[in-house]
């Protein structure tokens, strides 16, 4: 097993962090496959060295980048639904939260993630974790009483492949839409029709 002391060099240091903050911004407003390296440490205003640090190539860099985004996302959504107990109003904020990550991102980059697999393979997990989030939410809410059970299952399964409709960009394709505004509609889609009629507010 490798030493604390080994462990603790490889945390990012304070530069790092800050450095992959403003790639992070830079990427969502501009994308990234069009970036060399050079370009990223005049727009930095670092040295390629420095970025070099984070990443041995700028492919690395992007996956490290985009993995980084999609990261917070995740953390920042799930801060949103902590102590949240009504399965109704979990599926509401969650999805509004990933809607709300998502409209950071600009076409240009959802573009780019669609283009460079490696960070296409970052969303794609990423979305499935939030289908199996929003089958968990589903499972809960018919648990309470406050979803129909008859064909939870279904309408959860449902979601998931529409979730990765969204992530694919079949639904961005197919209807023009964002994918943030895609989970906005899912949360509607989801809330109307499952809920007890009695249940809702």
């Amino acid at each position: 097993m490798p030493s604390k002391q080994v462990r603790a060099r490889k945390q990012p240091t304070a530069r790092q962090r800050a450095l992959l903050g403003e790639l992070e911004e830079l990427f969502l407003a501009e994308g990234f496959v069009e970036f060399t390296l050079d370009d990223l440490a005049a727009r930095l205003r670092c040295s390629k060295s420095t970025l070099y640090t984070l990443a041995a190539s700028k492919e690395q860099l992007a996956v490290k980048v985009v993995g980084h985004f999609f990261k917070g996302a995740a953390e920042r959504i799930e801060q949103r639904i902590d102590g949240i107990d009504d399965a109704r109003k979990i599926i509401e904020v969650y999805l509004a939260g990933v809607a709300d990550e998502l409209k950071r991102a600009s076409d240009r980059f959802m573009a780019d993630v669609a283009e460079f697999e490696p960070a296409r393979a970052t969303y794609r997990m990423n979305s499935q974790a939030a289908a199996g989030r929003i089958r968990s939410f589903i499972a809960k809410g018919v648990a309470d009483g406050v979803f129909r059970e008859v064909h939870a299952t279904l309408v959860a399964e449902l979601a998931s492949l529409l979730v990765e409709g969204i992530q694919t960009g079949v639904v961005r394709s197919r209807t023009g839409v964002s994918d943030a505004e895609a989970f906005t509609a899912l949360a509607e889609l989801l809330l109307g029709g499952i809920q007890r009629r009695e249940a809702s507010p």
